[in-house]
């Protein structure tokens, strides 16, 4: 069905700037640069003859207002993001990168590969306030992680700079009850709770897992974890057998809180004779811990689908 859609719709690829957009029609092998705004988008769509595919390059947050207002006009969109066209550039052997060239490229893309894939559709507005909630978060954390590293040594300042950390630590507390405060009026601290009874998961992991889920419906739990970007890259040809490798193709965040979780869980009656049994096998301790996380993260799925309650395989 994909593909039939390529053929009989127009193919459009829009390479996203913070304030601009390239745009490429396939069709009419027309190329054109437009303010992001919402006015100009509006203004773009309308001369649209009718709907059209839309290959959108996903960047940030720039591109969230085109994607929004493109499938709002009847569109059907495709979001591509920068590892998948870089890989594919290569592989067309594209030598040079530029904004219209990737607008080209995209187009392109989208033509020849429709029919694996998926168009996209906009998650609802309560799992992009979770996520945005969770993301400044972490971005809050990193950057307090890493005064602490730069001012280790640092005495002059020292209690000016004890207070300054002190302040963010107060933030991130703030975010968390904010976090918190919107899964109460979603209705969803029962869920939260559900999965905070699997040991080493604790509130900030269930939240992340829990707003994951709400992004769509997930066949199984091997898509659950293809979106989290805990599944296994193969690389095996002839009598080469390479090592796998983790696709990192989902939230980094949420494989961030996970590997927290599996360290915390590696600890425990539960989880610690599957993390010593990957260990005695030969798999490092890195590797061990995403295999646990893998794991937890199937759990929690298997929770959150059938709505059960979790039951311990400790002692």
């Amino acid at each position: 069905m994909a593909m039939l859609v390529a053929q009989t719709k127009p193919v459009v690829g829009v390479d996203v700037a913070k304030n601009e957009l390239v745009i490429y029609q396939d069709q009419s092998d027309r190329l054109e640069a437009i303010p992001n705004t919402k006015a100009s988008i509006s203004k773009w769509l309308r001369t649209l003859a009718g709907t059209v595919s839309i290959a959108v390059e996903a960047t940030n947050t720039y591109h969230v207002l085109f994607a929004d207002m493109a499938y709002e006009a009847g569109c059907t969109i495709y979001m591509i993001d920068g590892y998948q066209l870089s890989h594919y550039r290569k592989g067309v052997n594209v030598r040079a990168k530029t904004d219209a060239l990737d607008a080209r490229l995209l187009a392109r893309y989208l033509k020849k590969e429709a029919d694996e894939l998926h168009p996209w559709v906009p998650p609802c507005p309560l799992y992009r306030q979770l996520l945005s909630l969770s993301r400044r978060r972490a971005a809050l954390v990193q950057a307090r992680t890493g005064l602490v590293q730069s001012w280790s040594n640092e005495p002059l300042l020292k209690t000016a700079f004890a207070a300054q950390i002190n302040s963010m630590k107060r933030l991130e507390a703030l975010v968390e009850k904010k976090i918190k405060d919107v899964l109460q009026r979603a209705e969803l601290m029962g869920q939260v709770s559900r999965c905070m009874k699997v040991e080493g998961i604790g509130f900030l992991t269930a939240a992340r897992l829990v707003t994951t889920f709400q992004r769509g419906e997930f066949s199984n739990a091997n898509a659950f974890i293809a979106f989290l970007g805990l599944d296994l890259r193969v690389s095996k040809s002839g009598q080469s057998d390479g090592p796998r490798r983790l696709t990192k193709r989902g939230d980094p965040e949420a494989r961030r809180l996970l590997h927290n979780a599996a360290m915390s869980g590696s600890r425990t009656a539960a989880w610690k004779p599957f993390y010593e049994e990957q260990r005695k096998r030969g798999f490092s301790t890195t590797q061990a811990l995403v295999m646990l996380a893998r794991k937890m993260a199937r759990v929690v799925f298997a929770l959150l689908k059938t709505q059960s309650e979790y039951q311990s395989k400790a002692a």
